[in-house]
């Protein structure tokens, strides 16, 4: 396996469709990128659940999940389940958003996801973020729509059983829900890693990346 260097990072954007998307498909990058860069700059977007005890929770999560971080976070009122019917407000949204952050990596949903407000911001995020690298997460759940992902962050086994309990922890909201548990999120990060040689991980589909060969600019 190869690895790829992202550069120097200070900062990253990071965008969901409801409060918990991004912890769920990356709270272990999260972590590991919040630990090893200290002051990392961290803009969040997510369209849905502002004014509602949803977004108290999404606040808290994030700030759990982003220690030491420079934290800002942006919770919108879109109605769960209606983003395609409100193409034009995202739309106003990711450009105000896009206004107010330079990041060196974009993460996001991805174009494949099966529920339509994941899918309806995976294809809006790359008409304003046009010359970034724009990762695309993984989002546990029902719909049998998990990728074939090119694109892995391993992480260790703390870090994965720490994203684990922090999600139940912060999203009680949500463990109701018959996959919304340490088993789920545990077997997807140790699925991955196996695919990574690594022992979890988190993956993510490449939206796109100019190659350059030649020599190595950390050398």
């Amino acid at each position: 396996m190869i690895d790829l260097w992202a550069g120097d990072l200070g900062e990253i954007a990071v965008l969901g469709a409801h409060c918990d998307d991004v912890a769920i498909g990356m709270g272990g990058t999260l972590l590991t990128l919040s630990r090893a860069i200290p002051g990392l700059r961290v803009r969040a977007l997510v369209l849905s659940g502002g004014g509602t005890p949803r977004e108290a929770e999404e606040r808290a999560a994030l700030s759990a999940f982003c220690p030491g971080a420079d934290l800002e976070i942006t919770v919108d009122d879109v109605p769960d389940g209606r983003a395609p019917a409100h193409w034009d407000r995202i739309k106003d949204a990711l450009r105000a958003f896009r206004g107010s952050c330079e990041p060196d990596v974009v993460f996001a949903t991805q174009r494949r996801d099966a529920h339509q407000d994941h899918r309806t911001l995976a294809e809006l995020v790359p008409t304003e973020f046009r010359d970034h690298l724009l990762l695309g997460y993984e989002i546990i759940k029902w719909e049998t729509d998990t990728p074939t992902p090119t694109v892995f962050h391993p992480l260790d086994e703390a870090t994965a059983r720490e994203k684990a309990r922090l999600l139940h922890d912060h999203y009680r909201s949500q463990v109701a829900h018959d996959w919304f548990d340490d088993a789920s999120f545990l077997g997807l990060s140790r699925l991955r890693g196996v695919q990574s040689r690594s022992p979890h991980a988190e993956a993510f589909v490449m939206e796109k990346a100019r190659l350059t060969f030649g020599r190595n600019s950390r050398t």
